[in-house]
């Protein structure tokens, strides 16, 4: 197989693990003979002129580069190409200048790395430009459908479990309830695995109806038990149990926030408590990268080139059953990846006697 000069690119929210795989797939690349350009801020850096990208080797990307956080090529998760937001307040399709921005790099093919969101835009520039793109899943959130692990979980998870190990003994020491909020814009997979693993006494998850009292009755019997602090973990996409979602304005976008203050608020005046929040956020995000998103990362961007090589795209890397395959980037499109409420990690849940709330 000739040279060939190949595009990589990171959109949607940042996470960890995302230079371990620019660097996996650039290494597994040179190898081949073959270029790689990096391509700084997505779509966006597709729009300027000339388009904003640079040439990525092995020398560059050393070792420090699967420690490193965030990611070198940057990233965007506003201004969607077919609907761009103008100063004018309208919106203009600027789909056709993403395409032509890919073109005149004269690459060959691309690999998008991304979450739902991200990825189902690409695909629909890759469909309309007929650009050959392998799409490999990050989120935080887990949410991807089709792979049991996106880039970035294992970390997320690793924050808010060393969170919730650093709450629990200021909790005991002062006799008060702890409410950590954790991201998950669709799914409450953070929140899950780290109540489970921190010890949490309730977990809410947005996949499971809750009723404040019965959150408050828990908080009740682990007092009346004779254990002076209890913990929750509430996923940020969580309503209020009359169904409002809490969220708030920021640059002009609504995002999710404040359920746990929310969540607080109302349990101290049920039951009398010292309660106090703490919201994680992009801390989340910014976390130098555990082993498991190392491995993960390293092992989906070399996969990225194999179907390059293999002529094979419009595909995804996925993770399932313990091996890494790849699935149709179409039966990503308008899905997800949720917890189950009958799963085993939320029966597992049930029987360490963590409440839902329901």
């Amino acid at each position: 197989m000739g040279k060939k000069r190949i595009g990589i690119l990171t959109s949607g929210g940042d996470c960890a693990g995302l230079n371990a795989c620019i660097r996996a797939a650039t290494h597994h690349a040179c190898q081949r003979g073959w270029e790689m350009v990096g391509i700084r801020y997505a779509t966006a850096g597709l729009m300027r002129r000339p388009a904003d990208a640079v040439t990525l080797t092995p020398d560059l990307l050393d070792s420090s580069f699967l420690r490193r956080a965030g990611t070198v090529l940057g990233s965007v998760n506003t201004g969607d190409p077919f609907a761009f937001p103008m100063p004018d307040g309208g919106r203009a399709d600027r789909s056709a200048e993403v395409i032509e921005g890919y073109r005149s790099l004269g690459l060959d093919a691309l690999i998008g790395i991304g979450g739902d969101g991200s990825l189902a835009i690409l695909r629909r520039l890759a469909q309309q430009g007929g650009i050959d793109l392998v799409g490999v899943p990050k989120t935080i959130d887990n949410d991807v459908a089709l792979t049991e692990n996106a880039i970035g979980y294992a970390t997320a998870v690793q924050v808010a479990i060393e969170a919730l190990d650093r709450l629990q003994p200021t909790a005991a020491s002062h006799d008060r309830v702890m409410v950590l909020e954790v991201m998950g814009r669709d799914a409450g997979h953070i929140a899950l695995n780290a109540g489970i693993s921190g010890g949490a006494d309730v977990i809410l998850i947005p996949e499971i109806d809750y009723r404040l009292e019965q959150v408050a009755q828990k908080v009740r019997d682990v007092r009346a038990g004779g254990r002076n602090f209890a913990l929750l973990v509430v996923a940020e996409s969580v309503r209020t149990p009359e169904g409002e979602a809490v969220t708030r304005s920021l640059s002009g976008q609504t995002r999710y926030g404040g359920i746990g203050q929310y969540l607080g608020d109302r349990l101290a005046e049920l039951t009398g408590a010292e309660t106090r929040v703490t919201v994680l956020g992009h801390v989340q995000r910014g976390a130098e990268a555990v082993p498991q998103d190392r491995l993960l990362a390293s092992v989906y961007g070399a996969k990225a080139v194999d179907l390059i090589a293999e002529g094979r795209f419009d595909r995804m890397v996925a993770w399932q059953n313990r091996q890494v395959v790849d699935v149709p980037l179409a039966e990503i499109v308008d899905r997800s990846h949720r917890v189950d409420p009958a799963g085993p990690l939320v029966r597992t849940a049930r029987q360490l006697g963590i409440s839902f709330g329901d």
